[in-house]
């Protein structure tokens, strides 16, 4: 899945949002039936009429030829090499599919790691037996211990037979925070034990959690996301370089 947003350009390109008053031309019909779910059109070059499509929880760019009879997809680009694709995709799909994710997540089970009136939130989605979600946990101390930023630990139980049952452990506890930075500072001496038995209403919540990674097409943790400085949603897929923290945690 493309949950990374594409940085906007300065083109003269006018973008609709959707408005369907008449049927879809047939070869834009034809995608439809494909998967495609036509989010807007936009203004194209020579004659073309371009739609913004949501396919597979990706973005992509139709083009209508004059004659209303052919269809092409994917990027175009000017004789300056600009993608005249990239602006309309971001203001029509990938914007209000960040917005979309970033709700769902903040509906979803998270213990919080920082204050509570932190500036910047991260999400992860997080196995209480994932080692890059503790060196993550890791690196981001300087951040959180100052206040500066507040981490999201979306648990799931993914890694090991025992991880449901040691995230329901934490979900369930009589302090989720205390019981998430006991566990992650102990590191591999942890002794965080699994629950037996998950409670009906934590075995609800990870399953939630769960539904949602799969829904996003993550298949492992930590599975990072946040806003850069445009507000648009960005991911990191396991603990990140160094170089990398700037951008997800901001500035120290």
């Amino acid at each position: 899945m493309r949950l990374t947003a594409l940085l906007p350009l300065s083109l003269a390109l006018l973008v609709a949002p959707l408005a369907q008053a008449e049927p879809w031309p047939k070869p834009i019909q034809q995608m439809e039936a494909k998967g495609a779910v036509i989010k807007g059109t936009f203004d194209a070059p020579n004659g073309l009429r371009g739609y913004a499509a949501e396919y597979h929880s990706n973005g992509i760019a139709l083009y209508l030829t004059p004659d209303g009879k052919h269809v092409l997809v994917g990027s175009l680009f000017d004789e300056q090499g600009q993608d005249l694709s990239a602006e309309p995709l971001d203001k029509l799909v990938y914007a209000p599919m960040s917005k979309e994710i970033w709700a769902k997540m903040e509906k979803t089970a998270w213990i919080r790691d920082g204050k509570a009136d932190a500036p910047r939130i991260v999400y992860l989605f997080s196995d209480p037996n994932c080692p890059y979600c503790n060196m993550f946990w890791q690196q981001a101390r300087p951040w959180v211990d100052s206040g500066k930023v507040q981490l999201r630990h979306i648990m799931v139980g993914i890694i090991r037979p025992d991880s449901p049952g040691k995230s329901a452990a934490l979900l369930s506890a009589k302090d989720p925070a205390k019981a998430l930075q006991e566990h992650e500072s102990a590191g591999k001496a942890s002794t965080l034990k699994a629950l037996d038995t998950i409670p009906e209403p934590t075995q609800k919540q990870l399953a939630a959690n769960q539904a949602l990674m799969e829904e996003m097409g993550l298949g492992a943790t930590p599975a990072i996301f946040y806003q850069d400085e445009q507000g648009q949603l960005q991911s990191q897929q396991g603990a990140p370089r160094p170089e990398m923290l700037g951008k997800i945690l901001g500035k120290r």
